[in-house]
């Protein structure tokens, strides 16, 4: 069996400061590990030119039922202030009332099912997908998940799709380079569980960097791990890390539905063209900056309103 670390290419990347089911397969011989820092001077241009809002992406967030929708409105806010051209909520019938009183900017779309959603991706302009915030654990979710994989499309997947992900070989192996995984520590050890074991409690941040970039060679993905210190790997081996900490450090972003925005921003950054790797590392960068702008006191909801101002900063 072919290894996916083989066949995808190196990102280029620059760094700021229960995979029980594959118990046959060892860890894959990764390339000589390259770490550096996500910096502002690290960011891609995030300016826009003149243009046509189709020219920015269409980004879709698929959401969870009644009563479990707020992530997915929170991720869809925040594509669409990083800069989607358009953002499109793709919701289950039963709560297209309770979005449509929520959302004005941001599209719905009723997907009730697989079907639905294979019929929607018909449309080639979807070009960055979103699946996980509050997205739900049945059988339905599973089938969304699966489908938006075999779209084969640049695709965040959060929450539960990687708890989805755990439990499926099949979605497991149906990851690919334009994936990007976002696992906090909890959801990295139920992926990747024996990858796990050597970054337990207070391990060092490179002891971290490398299970990442293990991770990622073996899912074929790029991953994402959560924390303080944020590492970011490409599954060529390369890895990138922002550290949270002194002048950068926002405690504030221990709040319920930061982890969304999140998700959010890197599928906005997909939609307008960026690398996953890319993305994941600007939208991190991003992320952190406007809990540093806002202060404390912060809420999830607050975070995208934020990067307005962060922007500006930028000279953007």
């Amino acid at each position: 069996m072919q290894d996916k670390a083989s066949v995808a290419g190196p990102d280029a990347c620059d760094t700021v400061t229960d995979d029980f089911f594959w118990p046959e397969i060892s860890l894959p011989e990764a390339p000589a590990m390259s770490t550096h820092l996500i910096t502002r001077d690290s960011l891609p241009d995030l300016g826009k030119a003149a243009g046509h809002k189709f020219d920015y992406g269409h980004a879709l967030v698929l959401s969870g039922g009644p009563g479990r929708t707020g992530a997915a409105r929170m991720a869809a806010r925040a594509a669409l202030r990083v800069g989607a051209g358009l953002v499109t909520l793709g919701v289950p019938p039963a709560a297209q009332m309770e979005v449509a009183a929520q959302v004005t900017a941001i599209m719905i779309k009723r997907i009730g099912d697989a079907q639905a959603l294979g019929d929607m991706l018909q449309d080639n302009r979807l070009n960055a997908l979103c699946a996980g915030p509050a997205l739900g654990l049945d059988d339905r979710a599973a089938d969304l998940v699966r489908v938006l994989l075999h779209s084969g499309r640049n695709c965040v997947l959060d929450a539960d799709a990687l708890t989805l992900i755990a439990r499926d070989r099949a979605l497991m192996q149906a990851l690919h380079g334009g994936c990007v995984l976002t696992p906090h520590g909890g959801e990295f050890a139920r992926l990747f569980p024996d990858i796990a074991e050597t970054v337990q409690g207070d391990a060092p941040i490179a002891v971290k960097a490398d299970a990442t970039r293990k991770a990622a060679a073996r899912s074929g993905a790029v991953v994402l791990l959560k924390g303080s210190e944020t590492v970011v790997a490409h599954p060529g081996g390369v890895c990138t890390v922002h550290s949270a900490t002194g002048d950068r450090a926002a405690p504030w972003l221990a709040t319920a539905g930061a982890g969304d925005v999140l998700a959010g921003l890197i599928t906005g950054l997909l939609a307008r063209g960026l690398a996953p790797a890319e993305a994941a590392k600007a939208a991190t960068w991003l992320h952190v900056s406007c809990a540093l702008h806002f202060g404390p006191g912060l809420i999830a909801e607050d975070l995208p309103d934020c990067l307005p101002a962060v922007f500006r900063d930028l000279a953007l």
